[in-house]
């Protein structure tokens, strides 16, 4: 038996502004890319377009620098502005060197600066700008989901993906922000392998694996890609959403 995933990047997705309707631009990409939803679908989405339409901005002109944030910049070699940022987006700041801070979001993400950068947004009121996170990853996919679902008559999943760099590897690599419509992560302990030998430990991270693949053909720079149509993948496992596969903190070795 063979198995294939097919993953498509819509065309033509406009910059997206604060209040757009991300759902219509779906739809208007799957129609340019001439794709009917089917049942078992995944769309995957830039955490970038989702931050923009829920108008995430921050203005760094209108932040005042605590002086913990003042004190971080000197290490960093940051804006204090921007770090104040940071450190309101986080609930513990774990490492620090220069242009780099290792925080635990305030959602429970471990990353480099609270997922906050300005890269791939517009300045045109100066480069004094920067897009933070989405409220709520998992809630935001579970409403587009929900439109999707209805208006297509479909069942589909749907990924929020962003970049994080990994304590074990070197580069940047896409995983599940927030996730709906899937098994986020899938336990295989009890499960045999191909020997009939009981898995004790095996847990699968299928969000970040789906959100990983949609990576390549979004790519991480000027692509314009912003959203990705996947066909083919077979969610059997009980559906969770992206929360499932935050690594607590007892359980974290690396804290």
């Amino acid at each position: 038996m063979t198995r294939s995933i097919t993953y498509t990047a819509l065309p033509n997705i406009p910059l997206v502004q604060p209040g757009d309707d991300v759902c219509a631009i779906i739809k208007a990409g799957l129609a340019g890319a001439g794709i009917v939803l089917q049942d078992g679908d995944v769309i995957v989405i830039a955490q970038k377009i989702i931050s923009k339409s829920e108008d995430r901005y921050i203005d760094l002109a209108q932040v005042i620098p605590s002086e913990r944030a003042k004190e971080l910049a000197l290490v960093t070699g940051k804006n204090a502005s921007h770090i104040e940022v940071v450190l309101a987006e986080s609930s513990e700041v774990l490492r620090i060197k220069k242009n780099v801070m290792i925080v635990a979001h305030r959602l429970g993400f471990v990353m480099a600066n609270a997922g906050i950068d300005e890269s791939n947004i517009a300045h045109d009121d100066g480069p004094g700008r920067v897009l933070l996170l989405p409220i709520d990853p998992d809630k935001s996919c579970r409403a587009i989901k929900q439109t999707l679902d209805r208006e297509f008559a479909v069942s589909v999943g749907v990924i929020i993906n962003d970049s994080f760099g990994r304590a074990w590897r070197n580069g940047v690599v896409g995983v599940a922000l927030g996730a709906a419509g899937i098994s986020s992560l899938q336990n295989l302990i009890g499960s045999p392998d191909l020997f009939g030998r009981e898995m004790k430990v095996t847990e699968v991270a299928i969000g970040d694996e789906l959100a990983a693949a949609a990576s390549l053909v979004m790519g991480q720079g000027a692509e314009g890609l912003p959203i990705v149509h996947v066909r083919g993948f077979q969610n059997r496992a009980p559906e969770n959403d992206a929360a499932a596969l935050i690594r607590p903190k007892h359980m974290d070795m690396f804290r």
